[in-house]
């Protein structure tokens, strides 16, 4: 099944109701997306369009339906509905939810965030879609001692993301094309409004954590990551993750109907890797490669 392309959305527009959230994904027990045993909850809807997006059920804001041909009955009469579809052929992605209703579902695995030091990180997507929401449920998670974070681009006026960002433990911010021509141009992005709230999030005393993605041919040379070094440095930031690029996605757009650009790009080698880890670690930095 062949959906619509995904509407255009941006962190500009009104949020949705603060009462509910649409989140199409939550995955436990990840050992990544933040310290210890996590539970990520992945939000639905992105202003953005990155080429090497490995979540692209993530992009549109809407409830989305998908056939998988391998569950299909081929029934005579197909309802076309994920309710009436005998064999789980026909899947909905994104479902709405209250905020008591997420706190139930993460809270089952609060065990493990005791034990392990995790926590629950919110994801997407992009998070600033829903920042009313998530922070009032951060709110309610750090009264009762879960650590939290969060992924984001952070591309959304600031007024959006303080309030978030300050119910965080921990914010994982991607940084992807430094150059800003080059960000508006492939991936819709406001990188001087990108590179000022990272700054004053810092300046706030909120533990940021910057992300590298690593993209053949949009982030993995050594100019973008310069300027990304370059830009850092001065703000005194001493952690710093690796993100190199993986085809784990491209499933997912076949499953949409929808063709991948990147589906040929092959990842970075280890030695690309590991050039440009040297050189993070040169310039101060204690790396991780992976989130």
């Amino acid at each position: 099944m062949t959906l619509s392309a995904a509407p255009r959305i941006s962190c500009e527009e009104p949020e949705r109701r603060a009462e509910t959230a649409r989140v199409f994904n939550l995955q436990r027990y990840s050992l990544n997306d933040g310290g210890g045993i996590r539970t990520v909850v992945f939000f639905k809807g992105c202003p953005h369009r990155c080429p090497w997006c490995a979540n692209p059920e993530s992009i549109s804001p809407k409830i989305e339906t998908v056939r998988r041909e391998s569950k299909c009955l081929h029934c005579a009469i197909c309802p076309q509905d994920a309710d009436e579809c005998p064999s789980g052929a026909f899947e909905r992605i994104g479902r709405d939810v209250t905020i008591e209703t997420l706190e139930r579902e993460v809270m089952k695995d609060e065990v493990f965030f005791r034990t392990s030091g995790g926590g629950v990180t919110l994801s997407g997507g992009e998070v600033l879609m829903q920042a009313a929401f998530a922070t009032r449920f951060l709110t309610r998670l750090r009264r009762l001692g879960v650590h939290t974070a969060i992924e984001t681009a952070g591309d959304a006026p600031f007024s959006r993301l303080l309030p978030l960002a300050r119910q965080c433990d921990e914010v994982l911010f991607d940084l992807k094309i430094m150059q800003a021509r080059r960000a508006q141009q492939h991936v819709k992005m406001n990188m001087p409004r990108v590179r000022d709230n990272f700054r004053r999030l810092v300046a706030e005393g909120i533990r940021v954590i910057p992300r590298l993605p690593l993209i053949p041919g949009y982030t993995l040379g050594n100019d973008n990551f310069q300027r990304a070094l370059r830009f850092l440095q001065p703000l005194g930031i001493t952690d710093l993750h690796l993100l190199p690029f993986h085809a784990y996605g491209e499933p997912k757009y076949r499953l949409l109907g929808e063709i991948w650009e990147m589906k040929d790009v092959p990842p970075p080698t280890r030695e690309e890797v590991s050039v440009l880890r040297l050189m993070a670690e040169r310039a101060g930095f204690r790396v991780r490669v992976g989130g």
